[in-house]
C-alpha cells in the first residue's frame, strides 16, 4: 500500500506543484487549502507525512501541529513545514512544536521530494529488542513508548528515533551528521541545518526530567549517552 502525504497551502498553485512531483515518486496525496479541513483530514486519514504551511486561514499551521503532536493519535504522523517564514527564529518555532523538518520557500522540487523520501524513510520497523532499562528510564521499542520514574513520556517520533540513537551508541559519541543520518535519513548531510538536532536534543532532554543528565553535550563533537549516571 503507497504510503500517504497531505499537502496543506492555501495556494493552490503550490499544492499542485507539491502534488505533481509527490505523486512522481509513487506517494498517494490528499491536500487542503485551510487549517480547519487539514487538521480534520489529518484526524480521519492519518497520513504518513504532512507538508505544512505555516500560514494558513482559520487554524494555522503551528496550532495544526502543536494539536497533532498533542494528540496519541496523530503524534505519529511526521510534519515538513513549508513556509515563506525563512528567520532562525521561525524554523526554531517550528522545530519546537514538533516539525520534522523545514523547507523555506520558494523551494527546489527535488530538494522537497528529497526530504519526503528521507523523512518517510525513517518510518521504524517492528523492534526485536528487549526493552532498554538505564536507571529510572524505561525505554520499549517495540511499542515506541518511553516511561520515568514508572510515568509515561510523550515524545515525537524524530524525539524517540533520536534517544534510541544515542542508547544504541553505547556510550560513543555521535556529532550532528552522524545524528542526522541516523534519526532523519539524510545521506548528505552536511547541507542541512544542524540546529535541528540541537533542538531536538534540547526539547528531548525537557521530556526527561530527572534523566536528562543521561544526555551528555561533548563541546564541539556532538552528543552521547551516559547509562552510568545515577
Amino acid at each position: 500500500m503507497a504510503q500517504s502525504v497531505l499537502i496543506v497551502d492555501d495556494e493552490p498553485d503550490i499544492v499542485e506543484l507539491v502534488r505533481f512531483h509527490v505523486e512522481k515518486e509513487g506517494l498517494h496525496c490528499l491536500d487542503a487549502i485551510e487549517g480547519e479541513s487539514a487538521l480534520r483530514l489529518a484526524r480521519e486519514k492519518k497520513p504518513d507525512l504532512l507538508i505544512l504551511d505555516l500560514m494558513l486561514p482559520g487554524i494555522d499551521g503551528l496550532e495544526i501541529c502543536r494539536m497533532l503532536r498533542k494528540d496519541l493519535a496523530t503524534a505519529h504522523i511526521a510534519i515538513i513545514m513549508l513556509t515563506a517564514k525563512a528567520e532562525e527564529v521561525d524554523r526554531i518555532v517550528g522545530l519546537e512544536m514538533g516539525a520534522d523538518d523545514y523547507i523555506v520557500k520558494p523551494f527546489s522540487p527535488r530538494e522537497l521530494v528529497a526530504r519526503v523520501k528521507a523523512v518517510l524513510r525513517r518510518g521504524r520497523e517492528p523492534a526485536e529488542s528487549p526493552r532498554k532499562k538505564v536507571g529510572a528510564l524505561d525505554v520499549d521499542e517495540a511499542k515506541h513508548q518511553v516511561w520515568v520514574s514508572g510515568q509515561l513520556v510523550e515524545l515525537t517520533v524524530k524525539e524517540f528515533d533520536l534517544l534510541c540513537a544515542l542508547m544504541d551508541a553505547k556510550g560513543r559519541v555521535l556529532n550532528r551528521n552522524q545524528i542526522l543520518e541516523s534519526v532523519w535519513g539524510y545521506t548528505n548531510a552536511i547541507d542541512i541545518e544542524s540546529r535541528t538536532v540541537d533542538v531536538h536534543v534540547r526539547r528531548l532532554r525537557e521530556k526527561l526530567g530527572s534523566e536528562q543528565g543521561r544526555i551528555v553535550t561533548v563541546k564541539g563533537v556532538g552528543y552521547r549517552f551516559n547509562a552510568e549516571v545515577e
